[in-house]
């Protein structure tokens, strides 16, 4: 099956939509860095986070129709991109730098940390009266995540995949948010960090979608790219201009 086309551009955004996990959240880089700088392999968190945006990329192109992104298995080959891009290959350090991952910060993990534009995003959105909610596949945590962090204030509803048992890019849970939202597709923006997953996700029920590529690593893509969420929400208001 052909992808969907892009969606034409016809009007700004009344209502956008955020993925959580490397949208309004990040990566602990700092205590990834550490573990892995612990085990003989001495990285910074700058170096982690580019390896992490270029994993990214990696992954995206292995995520087969059905594959689920909260699964153990694409968690797992997601931080084995991660490490391979720092140079981290040997199997008994992988597989450390692994059951420690898996241990950490149970049941949220290593995203609980606020994206370093989120709060400024999501306050100029209520500014100018534009209407903000999240879409995530979580594990049931990511609404308390993002209410412990501050952000959740600024939205109108958390939809986490393990509540709803549909998880993208299934069209079912885009479908549900603009139901819940009262908007139409073409007066909504999704704004994530995978493009088969959140671009093409959104691009299913006639909704534009918007990559974040902090890094410049995802190259020419059919879609708009943003290197933040500040520049992210301009384009989602920018947008048939």
């Amino acid at each position: 099956m052909e992808p969907p086309t892009a969606p034409r551009l016809s009007r700004p955004a009344r209502t956008i939509f955020f993925d959580a996990g490397n949208t309004l959240l990040r990566m602990n880089y700092e205590v990834l860095a550490e573990q892995i700088s612990g085990r003989g392999a001495p990285v910074t968190p700058a170096e982690v986070r580019l390896a992490e945006w270029r994993a990214r990329v990696r992954l995206d192109a292995t995520l087969a129709p059905g594959t689920s992104t909260e699964s153990g298995s694409t968690s797992g080959r997601y931080l084995r991109y991660l490490l391979e891009g720092l140079g981290v290959t040997d199997e008994p350090r992988v597989q450390a730098i692994t059951e420690w991952r898996r241990g950490y910060n149970l049941p949220v993990g290593l995203w609980h940390q606020p994206d370093p534009e989120a709060a400024a995003a999501l306050r100029a959105l209520a500014d100018l009266g534009i209407r903000a909610a999240v879409i995530s596949n979580s594990n049931g945590s990511v609404r308390s995540i993002l209410t412990e962090l501050g952000l959740a204030r600024h939205l109108e509803f958390v939809l986490d995949s393990a509540e709803l048992g549909v998880e993208k890019p299934d069209p079912r849970i885009f479908r549900l948010a603009l139901a819940r939202a009262g908007v139409e597709p073409a007066d909504a923006v999704y704004i994530g960090d995978l493009y088969s997953v959140d671009v093409l996700g959104a691009r299913q029920v006639g909704m534009e979608g918007i990559l974040l590529d902090p890094g410049g690593c995802w190259g020419e893509r059919d879609c708009p790219r943003a290197p933040g969420l500040l520049a992210a929400c301009d384009l989602a208001l920018a947008r048939g201009a």
